[in-house]
């Protein structure tokens, strides 16, 4: 039930989000949902967990969002998978904090086999590949967590430029944006 709480924010913000910006398109003309060096990150903190799930192009993390055929593509995406899968290195969490990860996923259609030559595969011909992960923290004393650092994650993949962040904590729910040269989040 807890976690159908904590979702709930997260499934009502796209709607606010697409009408908000819907109400800009018709004044201000459309941007691209897909858009190269910008992602999304919602963050909760809720007692002692802590849930963040990243959403970007592929662009911002391997440089190409086309199938890994190439040794040298596939050596790129599966360098990529493998510091995501290192949440703890990407993310500065205060030692204090005492966080461990309990939970992660990870999805993209590269991380997916490439098909066998001439075979007919509607991933393999999809032009703009995002890659999402989601990483779940018990942390024993989230008193100490009064921010969330991402300037290791801008260091490790320079292709990402920004965060459109949905932050619920324990100051209520607040959207942010945070860059390489602003990289860090306030509880």
């Amino acid at each position: 039930m807890r976690r159908l709480l904590l979702a709930l924010p997260f499934a009502l913000l796209p709607l606010a989000v697409a009408h908000a910006a819907q109400a800009h398109d018709h004044e201000h003309g459309s941007l691209a949902p897909h858009e190269h060096g910008v992602g999304t990150l919602n963050v909760a903190l809720d007692d002692k967990t802590l849930e963040l799930d990243l959403d970007g192009p592929a662009m911002n993390l391997v440089g190409f969002e086309h199938a890994a055929t190439t040794d040298a593509d596939k050596a790129t995406v599966a360098a990529a998978k493998a510091r995501l899968e290192n949440p703890l290195a990407l993310f500065n969490l205060p030692p204090a904090a005492k966080c461990v990860v309990e939970a992660q996923e990870l999805s993209s259609p590269l991380f997916d086999p490439a098909p066998e030559e001439g075979a007919s595969n509607a991933k393999a011909e999809h032009h703009h590949s995002d890659i999402e992960a989601h990483y779940a923290f018990t942390c024993a004393d989230t008193a100490s967590l009064k921010t969330l650092d991402l300037s290791r994650f801008f260091k490790t993949f320079p292709g990402t430029h920004s965060f459109k962040v949905q932050l619920i904590g324990p100051n209520g729910q607040q959207a942010v944006n945070v860059s390489a040269k602003a990289p860090t989040l306030t509880f």
